[in-house]
């Protein structure tokens, strides 16, 4: 195990590179110019143009503006705006918020779309089942921001459950809503693919072996089949959490939530580049943790999986 997870570490290096390079060098190629509206209605100075082209490398080439980048972000220096304001400082006010929205997400859809996938594996093809698939296909259907502005005017505005706008404390119960709406796609694929993966694995010998020896049924479903029907479920799951804060942009909008969709929504209207790549930097370190934990828990869930 410490030889397979040394080597997935290093393999996360040139995969790192090759990722915030792409990134880096499609941010600064979108056309236009990057001081447009810096200087109010007037055209920004000549010496200031100089100045910040000279700061921010943009008389390179792309290698070498990356070179430079790389060798401050390993530095812990991730740049400043063209206000002089560290994005290091932006990344820290904003993350820990779309943090704790996206693992609400991720928990709801845990719960709800496993919970449900379970359901339906066990009783295929009744009441309960056909009401999941069409609950679910209706939640794939619908677009987030539709999900998000019925739910914040039903529950916020018409009935006075939640507030519509969730306060610069991020409490618990005011992300619930949010959480479901930010979710709503992944529940509706997590729940269909344990409902296949459960009903696949009810018909395997091992569980029938089970149940013919005698062992209850609670104790068949929990120890035996699901937890070899986890794996596609951890996989998606894994997967989501560094989508779900990527794809935060419409739910933090709808809700008034400060994070780092609407940072680099904000960054993108006001061409501020370095702002987006020190964002995408940080999501990108997501996706590659994630994922070296997702085959770290293949092994834990089934016991045939072994990485000498």
């Amino acid at each position: 195990m410490g030889r397979y997870l040394l080597r997935r570490l290093l393999q996360l290096v040139p995969v790192f590179i090759g990722t915030t390079f792409m990134i880096y060098a499609l941010v600064w190629a979108v056309p236009g110019d990057p001081f447009a509206g810096k200087c109010g209605d007037r055209r920004c100075p000549d010496q200031y143009i100089a100045f910040m082209t000279e700061k921010y490398h943009l008389d390179q080439n792309v290698f070498v503006q990356y070179a430079n980048y790389m060798k401050n972000l390993l530095q812990g220096d991730f740049g400043q705006t063209f206000s002089q304001r560290e994005i290091s400082d932006i990344i820290l006010t904003s993350y820990p918020n779309t943090l704790k929205l996206a693992l609400v997400a991720l928990s709801i859809e845990a719960v709800i779309g496993l919970g449900a996938g379970v359901l339906t594996g066990l009783r295929r093809n009744g009441f309960l089942d056909n009401l999941v698939l069409v609950s679910t296909l209706f939640l794939i259907a619908l677009p987030v921001f539709v999900v998000g502005f019925v739910l914040q005017w039903l529950l916020g505005v018409q009935w006075g459950i939640i507030k519509p706008t969730v306060s610069s404390e991020m409490r618990l119960s005011e992300l619930i809503v949010p959480g479901f709406v930010l979710g709503s796609a992944s529940v509706a694929y997590i729940a269909r693919v344990a409902r296949t993966s459960i009903a696949e694995n009810r018909r395997a010998d091992y569980v029938r072996t089970a149940i013919a020896k005698g062992l209850p049924m609670r104790r068949v479903v929990g120890v035996h089949l699901l937890r070899n029907s986890l794996i596609p479920v951890v996989t998606l799951l894994g997967t989501d959490l560094g989508a779900l804060m990527g794809g935060a942009i419409v739910t933090e909008g709808i809700f008034g939530i400060n994070g780092i969709g609407r940072q680099v929504f904000r960054a993108i209207v006001t061409k501020e580049s370095a702002t987006v790549v020190g964002i995408v930097v940080v999501l990108v370190l997501v996706y590659l943790l994630m994922n070296l934990l997702v085959d770290l828990l293949y092994a834990a869930l089934d016991p045939r999986i072994r990485y000498e």
